[in-house]
Protein backbone atom coordinates (compact mmCIF):
# COMPACT_ATOMS: atom_id res chain seq x y z
CA UNK A 1 0.00 0.00 0.00
CA UNK A 2 1.21 3.68 -0.85
CA UNK A 3 2.31 5.69 1.53
CA UNK A 4 -0.81 7.92 0.67
CA UNK A 5 -2.83 5.41 0.99
CA UNK A 6 -1.21 5.18 4.47
CA UNK A 7 -1.60 8.85 5.50
CA UNK A 8 -5.08 9.62 4.02
CA UNK A 9 -6.30 7.04 6.20
CA UNK A 10 -4.73 8.13 9.00
CA UNK A 11 -5.63 11.82 8.39
CA UNK A 12 -9.49 11.13 7.39
CA UNK A 13 -9.67 9.44 10.64
CA UNK A 14 -7.92 12.71 12.39
CA UNK A 15 -10.75 14.99 10.54
CA UNK A 16 -13.76 13.07 12.26
CA UNK A 17 -12.37 14.44 15.73
CA UNK A 18 -15.08 17.09 16.70
CA UNK A 19 -12.22 19.11 18.63
CA UNK A 20 -10.78 19.72 15.17
CA UNK A 21 -13.47 20.82 13.28
CA UNK A 22 -12.98 24.71 13.32
CA UNK A 23 -9.01 23.95 12.18
CA UNK A 24 -10.73 21.64 8.80
CA UNK A 25 -13.74 24.43 8.00
CA UNK A 26 -10.35 27.11 8.03
CA UNK A 27 -8.58 25.15 5.95
CA UNK A 28 -11.34 24.13 3.66
CA UNK A 29 -12.41 27.79 3.44
CA UNK A 30 -9.12 29.12 2.40
CA UNK A 31 -9.57 26.25 0.03
CA UNK A 32 -12.85 28.08 -1.44
CA UNK A 33 -11.73 31.41 -1.11
CA UNK A 34 -8.57 30.43 -3.55
CA UNK A 35 -10.38 28.50 -6.64
CA UNK A 36 -13.66 31.33 -6.77
CA UNK A 37 -10.45 33.75 -7.06
CA UNK A 38 -8.57 31.87 -9.67
CA UNK A 39 -11.49 30.34 -11.55
CA UNK A 40 -14.86 31.87 -10.48
CA UNK A 41 -17.38 31.38 -8.05
CA UNK A 42 -19.36 28.70 -10.15
CA UNK A 43 -18.59 25.16 -9.32
CA UNK A 44 -20.53 23.93 -12.92
CA UNK A 45 -17.95 25.77 -14.44
CA UNK A 46 -15.18 26.02 -11.87
CA UNK A 47 -13.58 21.88 -11.12
CA UNK A 48 -11.27 22.84 -8.21
CA UNK A 49 -14.55 24.84 -6.48
CA UNK A 50 -16.66 22.09 -7.14
CA UNK A 51 -14.22 20.11 -5.25
CA UNK A 52 -13.66 22.01 -2.78
CA UNK A 53 -17.04 22.54 -2.31
CA UNK A 54 -17.53 18.92 -1.99
CA UNK A 55 -14.62 19.02 0.82
CA UNK A 56 -16.38 21.52 2.79
CA UNK A 57 -20.03 19.39 2.67
CA UNK A 58 -17.86 16.49 3.78
CA UNK A 59 -16.40 18.18 7.00
CA UNK A 60 -20.00 19.68 7.47
CA UNK A 61 -19.54 23.13 6.88
CA UNK A 62 -22.81 24.88 6.89
CA UNK A 63 -24.37 26.04 3.60
CA UNK A 64 -23.55 30.47 4.42
CA UNK A 65 -19.78 29.86 5.11
CA UNK A 66 -19.76 28.14 1.76
CA UNK A 67 -21.13 30.97 0.17
CA UNK A 68 -19.12 33.86 2.08
CA UNK A 69 -16.21 31.97 1.24
CA UNK A 70 -17.41 31.91 -2.41
CA UNK A 71 -18.10 35.36 -2.21
CA UNK A 72 -14.80 36.20 -0.51
CA UNK A 73 -13.22 34.78 -3.25
CA UNK A 74 -14.87 36.24 -5.64
CA UNK A 75 -14.47 39.91 -4.16
CA UNK A 76 -18.26 40.01 -3.28
CA UNK A 77 -16.86 40.44 0.18
CA UNK A 78 -13.51 41.39 1.78
CA UNK A 79 -11.14 38.92 3.34
CA UNK A 80 -7.37 37.88 3.42
CA UNK A 81 -6.20 37.25 0.33
CA UNK A 82 -4.30 33.91 -0.19
CA UNK A 83 -1.13 32.80 -2.42
CA UNK A 84 -0.40 29.07 -3.43
CA UNK A 85 2.68 27.42 -2.27
CA UNK A 86 4.59 24.17 -2.62
CA UNK A 87 6.94 23.45 -0.12
CA UNK A 88 9.60 20.35 -1.06
CA UNK A 89 11.38 18.85 1.80
CA UNK A 90 12.50 15.49 3.57
CA UNK A 91 11.73 12.95 6.61
CA UNK A 92 13.75 10.45 8.40
CA UNK A 93 15.49 7.49 5.94
CA UNK A 94 15.25 10.21 3.19
CA UNK A 95 11.58 10.36 2.64
CA UNK A 96 9.94 12.86 0.26
CA UNK A 97 7.74 15.09 1.55
CA UNK A 98 5.23 17.57 -0.14
CA UNK A 99 3.74 20.32 1.37
CA UNK A 100 0.77 22.15 -0.49
CA UNK A 101 0.03 25.57 1.38
CA UNK A 102 -2.48 28.45 1.22
CA UNK A 103 -0.62 31.08 3.27
CA UNK A 104 -1.43 35.32 3.49
CA UNK A 105 2.34 35.51 4.44
CA UNK A 106 4.93 33.07 2.97
CA UNK A 107 7.43 35.03 4.90
CA UNK A 108 5.75 33.72 8.47
CA UNK A 109 4.93 30.09 7.16
CA UNK A 110 8.21 28.88 5.88
CA UNK A 111 9.99 29.39 8.76
CA UNK A 112 7.15 27.50 10.60
CA UNK A 113 6.98 25.09 8.52
CA UNK A 114 11.41 24.66 8.39
CA UNK A 115 10.70 24.22 12.43
CA UNK A 116 8.51 21.35 12.24
CA UNK A 117 10.95 19.63 10.34
CA UNK A 118 13.87 20.22 11.96
CA UNK A 119 12.42 19.03 15.27
CA UNK A 120 10.91 15.86 13.70
CA UNK A 121 14.33 14.70 12.47
CA UNK A 122 13.23 16.13 8.70
CA UNK A 123 14.26 19.06 6.82
CA UNK A 124 12.70 21.59 4.58
CA UNK A 125 14.89 21.66 1.03
CA UNK A 126 15.05 23.91 -1.83
CA UNK A 127 12.14 24.36 -4.85
CA UNK A 128 12.07 20.90 -6.87
CA UNK A 129 13.95 18.61 -4.73
CA UNK A 130 11.24 16.25 -4.37
CA UNK A 131 8.73 17.15 -6.06
CA UNK A 132 9.75 15.31 -9.46
CA UNK A 133 8.95 12.33 -7.29
CA UNK A 134 5.23 13.07 -7.78
CA UNK A 135 2.07 13.54 -10.52
CA UNK A 136 -1.09 15.16 -9.16
CA UNK A 137 -4.14 12.64 -9.17
CA UNK A 138 -7.39 12.05 -8.12
CA UNK A 139 -7.61 9.06 -5.99
CA UNK A 140 -10.42 7.15 -4.77
CA UNK A 141 -10.68 4.31 -1.89
CA UNK A 142 -13.42 2.06 -1.81
CA UNK A 143 -14.33 -0.89 0.50
CA UNK A 144 -14.17 -4.33 -0.54
CA UNK A 145 -17.33 -5.08 1.08
CA UNK A 146 -19.31 -2.45 -0.28
CA UNK A 147 -19.25 -3.97 -4.17
CA UNK A 148 -18.05 -6.25 -6.45
CA UNK A 149 -14.17 -5.98 -7.52
CA UNK A 150 -15.26 -6.28 -11.13
CA UNK A 151 -18.11 -4.35 -10.65
CA UNK A 152 -16.10 -1.12 -9.64
CA UNK A 153 -13.43 -2.07 -11.60
CA UNK A 154 -15.75 -1.48 -15.00
CA UNK A 155 -17.71 1.12 -13.74
CA UNK A 156 -14.42 3.25 -12.37
CA UNK A 157 -12.87 2.17 -15.91
CA UNK A 158 -15.39 3.27 -17.86
CA UNK A 159 -15.99 6.71 -16.05
CA UNK A 160 -12.35 7.24 -17.07
CA UNK A 161 -9.80 6.04 -14.35
CA UNK A 162 -7.03 4.97 -15.19
CA UNK A 163 -5.62 2.29 -12.79
CA UNK A 164 -6.96 0.15 -10.00
CA UNK A 165 -6.10 -2.15 -7.74
CA UNK A 166 -7.10 -4.28 -4.45
CA UNK A 167 -4.82 -3.70 -1.91
CA UNK A 168 -5.93 -5.54 1.36
CA UNK A 169 -9.67 -4.54 2.21
CA UNK A 170 -9.55 -1.85 0.15
CA UNK A 171 -9.79 -0.84 -4.00
CA UNK A 172 -7.56 1.93 -4.70
CA UNK A 173 -8.82 4.13 -7.84
CA UNK A 174 -6.48 6.52 -9.46
CA UNK A 175 -7.21 8.91 -12.12
CA UNK A 176 -6.48 12.65 -13.78
CA UNK A 177 -7.15 15.38 -12.13
CA UNK A 178 -9.70 16.13 -15.10
CA UNK A 179 -11.64 12.74 -14.53
CA UNK A 180 -11.90 12.74 -10.49
CA UNK A 181 -15.46 14.66 -10.89
CA UNK A 182 -16.44 11.79 -13.91
CA UNK A 183 -15.18 8.70 -11.40
CA UNK A 184 -16.61 10.28 -8.01
CA UNK A 185 -20.37 10.82 -9.69
CA UNK A 186 -20.25 7.37 -11.62
CA UNK A 187 -19.89 5.62 -7.93
CA UNK A 188 -22.41 7.14 -6.41
CA UNK A 189 -24.33 7.21 -9.33
CA UNK A 190 -23.94 3.17 -8.41
CA UNK A 191 -24.27 3.76 -5.19
CA UNK A 192 -20.69 2.73 -4.17
CA UNK A 193 -19.53 4.68 -0.86
CA UNK A 194 -15.66 5.88 -1.09
CA UNK A 195 -13.60 5.54 2.30
CA UNK A 196 -11.70 8.27 0.46
CA UNK A 197 -11.95 10.41 -2.73
CA UNK A 198 -9.74 13.36 -3.21
CA UNK A 199 -7.02 14.75 -5.41
CA UNK A 200 -3.59 14.68 -4.13
CA UNK A 201 0.28 14.39 -5.19
CA UNK A 202 1.00 10.30 -5.74
CA UNK A 203 4.76 9.26 -5.73
CA UNK A 204 6.37 7.43 -8.36
CA UNK A 205 8.62 5.13 -6.10
CA UNK A 206 8.19 4.96 -2.61
CA UNK A 207 10.46 3.67 0.99
CA UNK A 208 9.84 0.83 2.84
CA UNK A 209 10.36 2.02 7.01
CA UNK A 210 10.58 0.05 9.93
CA UNK A 211 9.14 0.53 12.92
CA UNK A 212 11.30 3.44 14.39
CA UNK A 213 10.99 5.34 10.98
CA UNK A 214 6.99 4.91 10.50
CA UNK A 215 7.14 6.66 14.15
CA UNK A 216 9.33 9.69 13.00
CA UNK A 217 7.07 9.78 9.72
CA UNK A 218 4.06 9.90 10.65
CA UNK A 219 4.84 12.22 13.53
CA UNK A 220 6.33 14.73 11.01
CA UNK A 221 3.24 14.34 8.89
CA UNK A 222 0.84 14.64 11.45
CA UNK A 223 2.64 18.10 13.03
CA UNK A 224 2.60 19.42 9.18
CA UNK A 225 -1.12 18.66 8.97
CA UNK A 226 -2.20 20.37 12.43
CA UNK A 227 -0.23 23.56 10.63
CA UNK A 228 -3.41 26.20 9.45
CA UNK A 229 -1.84 27.06 6.10
CA UNK A 230 -1.01 23.66 5.08
CA UNK A 231 -3.54 21.98 2.90
CA UNK A 232 -2.21 18.98 2.31
CA UNK A 233 1.00 16.58 3.22
CA UNK A 234 2.09 14.08 0.55
CA UNK A 235 5.36 11.74 1.03
CA UNK A 236 6.56 8.08 -0.32
CA UNK A 237 6.30 6.46 2.49
CA UNK A 238 5.71 2.61 2.99
CA UNK A 239 4.70 0.68 5.56
CA UNK A 240 4.30 -2.95 6.01
CA UNK A 241 1.26 -3.88 7.43
CA UNK A 242 2.28 -5.72 11.02
CA UNK A 243 4.01 -2.21 11.40
CA UNK A 244 0.92 -0.15 10.35
CA UNK A 245 -1.26 -2.42 12.58
CA UNK A 246 0.66 -1.42 15.69
CA UNK A 247 -0.21 2.58 15.13
CA UNK A 248 -4.24 1.81 14.49
CA UNK A 249 -4.21 0.28 17.69
CA UNK A 250 -2.73 2.72 19.35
Amino acid sequence: MSGHSHWAGIKHKKAAIDAKRGRIWSKVARMIIVAAKNGGGDPDANLTLRYAIDKAKEANMPKDTIEKAIKKGTGDLGGASFEEVLYEGYGANGVAVMCEVLTDNRNRTAPELRKVFDTRGGSLGASGCVAWLFSKKGIFSVSVNDAEEDTVMEIVLEAGAEDFVRLDDLYEITCDVEAYADVKKALAENNIPTQMAEISQIPSTTVTLDENGARKILGLMDALDDHEDVQNVSANFDIPEDILKKFEDD
